[in-house]
């Protein structure tokens, strides 16, 4: 067959070659570090005191049902603070009857003010000034433990030249595809930011899930850099804040945090608008990197098409370039899955690969003409 080829089929294919050996070395050389990363067993340390901060606005349902799992950690000594963000619904009151209960619940109230109004990052800084302790654990309220030992787990990892402790938050698996896909987008972005982690290049962190240092907040003058853009609390202070050797990452299925995904198409789009918009404000080292990852994988796709295109008979050249890249992808995404306990999505990957591309490009756009400068 490679005799018949004509120039533009050599063109074609080569360039499909060349995207095809950038995909597998980020498969293999980026992902691959946490695909075959072994945790060091956890071990109590020094249980250093934690201050647990959780920003919540009209949270009455999630916080009768997360918080007392918060709040029942197994630890030493900790307090949780709730910043009550300008509620207009019975959470107030709810807090204040949990302290009853609960003496290490801490309330900080903020009220609305029409002439200020206060983002989420005014929120968390007023409960970090509040906080008595240096070490600072974050979740939502919205979020649920995977157990007793999700403190003490991410606790664990952090001291000495640790100042970031990156946790993982999946969605709670139910039916729909809207939620599969939810799953999946999450697992992928997990194997991002902790494969770069591992490299010694931390980009982001999920706020769900999150842990560093009240020094480290000052030192970086908080949320000052980055105050006008709505989202970024978690993974623009990180993108900031990290250094090649002040971030670790826990793994254990105990120190998880579970939450709900968006159950319509709408609230997801608007979900994923707000975080999509801040990944132009990282680093240009990490700008780079994704955009080759993503622009690899648009290129991969779009050349598979036009090449059968512009000659159908190439097809079995073409079937094993994408055989391969598949393997490849199963042999890093499927211990990476065991890991996360997310295997069962792999069964639609072939499908979910091209869909996460049609999520890249929407809303890669939509993030260059959105302002993400409001409040919530």
């Amino acid at each position: 067959m490679l005799h018949s080829l004509s120039t533009i089929d050599f063109i074609l294919l080569s360039g499909l070659g060349i995207i095809f050996l950038i995909q597998c070395y980020f498969y293999l050389s980026v992902f691959g570090k946490f695909a075959f990363y072994k945790a060091k067993p956890f071990v109590k340390t020094n249980n250093e005191p934690v201050s647990i901060i959780i920003a919540a606005r009209n949270e009455y349902d999630n916080l009768q049902r997360s918080l007392p799992t918060i709040l029942n950690q197994d630890y030493p000594e900790f307090e949780v603070i709730v910043i009550n963000h300008c509620s207009w619904d019975a959470s107030q009151q709810l807090l204040e009857d949990m302290q009853l209960q609960y003496p290490h619940l801490k309330v900080s109230q903020l009220r609305e003010q029409e002439k200020y109004p206060t983002g989420k990052k005014f929120a968390l800084t007023i409960g970090i000034k509040a906080a008595k302790y240096n070490q600072l654990l974050f979740t939502d309220a919205d979020c649920e433990p995977a157990s007793n030992q999700w403190l003490a787990l991410m606790q664990s990892r952090l001291g000495a030249n640790k100042e970031i402790v990156l946790g993982y938050s999946p969605f709670i698996k139910k039916g729909g595809f809207l939620n599969l896909f939810a799953r999946f987008v999450s697992f992928i972005t997990a194997i991002f930011y902790y494969s770069f982690a591992l490299m010694g290049n931390t980009f982001m962190g999920v706020g769900r899930n999150l842990m560093y240092t009240k020094d480290l907040f000052f030192k970086h003058k908080g949320f000052a850099n980055h105050q006008h853009i709505m989202s970024g609390d978690d993974d623009l202070f990180v993108n900031e804040a990290a250094t090649a050797s002040n971030v670790a990452i826990e793994i254990n299925t105990d120190s998880f945090v579970f939450t709900e995904a968006k159950t319509t198409f709408d609230q997801y789009v608007r979900q994923k608008t707000r975080h999509m918009t801040t990944g132009k404000y990282y680093k240009p080292k990490h700008k780079q990197a994704l955009g080759i990852f993503y622009a690899s994988l648009f290129l991969f796709y779009s050349l598979v098409i036009v090449t059968l295109i512009v000659n159908i008979f190439v097809w079995p050249i073409v079937l094993v370039i994408y055989l391969l890249r598949l393997v490849i992808q199963y042999i890093v995404f499927y211990p990476s899955a065991v890991k996360l306990t997310c295997a069962p999505v792999l069964w639609y990957l072939p499908l979910l690969d091209i869909l996460y591309l049609f999520y890249l490009v929407f809303f890669g756009t939509q993030s260059l003409f959105i302002r993400n400068t409001k409040v919530w």
